[in-house]
């Protein structure tokens, strides 16, 4: 069955990149690979996630220009828990910026957050089919 396997996200520097997603954010550093050019092959995952992130380094001044501004500003990142709160608590602790106070939706329980570089995401917790959202 088809599906998205990887999403390319420009950052800055790789190692403060790795640091964020997988300390601040708790995301397991599946792969990084020197790739003999001073270009490195990495990707981050949500612990038990199938999708990832392609963690590539800004290569030009183009590239450079679009770190933090991937989407025009929109949330173009969506990170789903099992627990709303427990991970919203522990990524507060982590210094993770939330750009607003969580809220509870017909379609779940949301709060949108920033990545070390101003991307949005949501951390989104999906309320269960037959259960309303309080």
């Amino acid at each position: 069955m088809p599906h998205i396997a990887l999403v390319t996200l420009v950052v800055r520097d790789y190692d403060e990149a790795i640091a964020f997603y997988t300390g601040s954010l708790g995301f397991d550093l599946v792969e990084d690979t020197d790739r003999g050019d001073g270009s490195r092959w990495v990707v981050v995952r949500p612990p038990g996630g199938e999708g990832a992130l392609l963690l590539a380094r800004a290569a030009d001044d183009a590239q450079r220009g679009r770190v933090g501004a991937q989407t025009g500003g929109r949330v173009g990142f969506f990170l789903h828990t099992d627990d709303f709160a427990r991970d919203h608590a522990r990524m507060l602790a982590a210094g993770v910026r939330f750009l607003e106070e969580p809220r509870h939706e017909p379609y779940g329980s949301v709060a949108v957050f920033e990545d070390l570089y101003g991307n949005r995401w949501d951390l989104l917790q999906p309320a269960r089919q037959g259960v309303s959202a309080k």
